[in-house]
């Protein structure tokens, strides 16, 4: 299961992405010499009318298009070779196109990924509606308690509204769990209104180390509060377009705010995951059927748009940001300069990927994990 959730999941969503790339690199003329998915020996493959080399490598963790002018994969320019092209080498070669033809090239690859997870949990909301309180006036309002709730232990009462954490207000019962599920052990303030009064309330955020049915373990951040009970109410395509974007912009904080907490020490190093842990997933979302492992492909799809976009030399962002930096300078960055940034931003990929697998490898259930 893990193998073949592995290749449903990866396999379709690498090819989007590249073929987001390729789509729009071919919109604006720029010819395109080889479109791999996976990396290392090729394993079948054919070449087009047009010249460009369609195949399936043997190592499927990503792909690439390498596109006319490109030294390697990575689409590292060779300055010199750049600089002395013939007319004939100048022609649909991505490093002569112009400078917003090609950073919409490069940005077209996460951009199809983000497409892709809007158009899945589109396809969610409007089939299924979106939850909303059987009143929303009383969305806030404190409804009962968990058995073990902080909230209880620090004042809160039942009956209680909350109208604020931390001098920022909430709306809805969603905005509360927002600010409190990333966060355990945070020290925080709650506004409330309780019989017509204001109070602000102190609260150590509560910790829940939970579980789901394969063993895999997510620390929370827990008040111990319930709100009244919640209704699907239909929406249009339109409407769920819109609350697909929204919900993606939620789920693109949670990464931000684990990746700072990481790197702070709030959070574990161990929560990382790489490919192999992408393979567990698959396989254990593949068995609950169809609609756990949609979903989760929409989730991966977001986190491979995220991941490309971050300013990393030798990623899509990195090249973005060389963009940025040529069209603020009028002038690209130098060759040395960007020698470096691409050795040092492969050097961190590379760290990052042996982290992410030894984190992996301890998870598998071989290692009674």
């Amino acid at each position: 299961m893990y193998v073949i959730g592995f290749l449903l999941v990866l396999g379709p969503l690498v090819t989007l992405h590249e073929l987001g790339h390729y789509l729009v690199g071919r919109w604006f003329g720029v010819g395109a010499e080889a479109f791999s998915i996976g990396f290392g020996r090729e394993l079948i493959g054919w070449t087009d009318k047009r010249g460009t080399r369609w195949k399936i490598a043997a190592i499927p963790l990503g792909g690439y298009v390498q596109f006319k002018g490109d030294m390697n994969p990575a689409s590292i320019p060779d300055a010199e070779a750049i600089e002395n092209a013939s007319p004939e080498e100048r022609e649909g070669s991505f490093h002569h196109a112009s400078l917003w033809k090609r950073a919409l090239i490069v940005f077209a690859g996460p951009a199809t990924n983000i497409i892709v997870t809007i158009a899945i949990f589109a396809a969610f909301f409007t089939a299924m509606g979106r939850p909303v309180a059987l009143d929303p006036a009383e969305t806030t309002v404190v409804n009962r308690f968990a058995d073990v709730s902080v909230a209880r232990d620090a004042g809160i009462e039942e009956g209680d509204r909350i109208l604020a954490i931390d001098g920022e207000k909430v709306a809805t019962f969603q905005d509360i769990t927002d600010k409190v599920m990333l966060y355990p052990n945070k020290r925080i303030s709650i506004d409330l209104e309780r019989d017509g009064n204001a109070l602000t309330v102190p609260v150590t955020i509560g910790e829940a180390v939970e579980s789901d049915r394969f063993g895999n373990e997510m620390r929370m951040g827990r008040l111990g509060i319930y709100s009244q009970e919640f209704k699907f109410e239909t929406v249009g395509p339109i409407v769920a377009v819109g609350l697909a974007a929204e919900h993606s912009v939620d789920l693109v904080r949670m990464m931000v705010t684990g990746i700072v907490q990481i790197v702070t020490g709030d959070r574990s190093l161990q929560e990382m995951g790489g490919p192999i842990k992408i393979a567990k997933y698959s396989g254990e979302q593949l068995s609950l059927g169809p609609l756990p492992f949609i979903n989760f492909i929409a989730l991966i799809s977001l986190n491979l748009a995220f991941i490309n976009l971050l300013p990393i030399p030798a990623l899509d962002g990195g090249h973005l940001a060389f963009y940025a930096a040529e069209a603020v300078r009028k002038k690209p960055v130098s060759p040395r300069g960007m020698e470096w940034a691409y050795r040092t931003g492969v050097a961190l990929v590379l760290m990052l990927m042996v982290v992410v697998t030894v984190n992996d490898l301890v998870t598998l259930p071989i290692f009674g994990s």
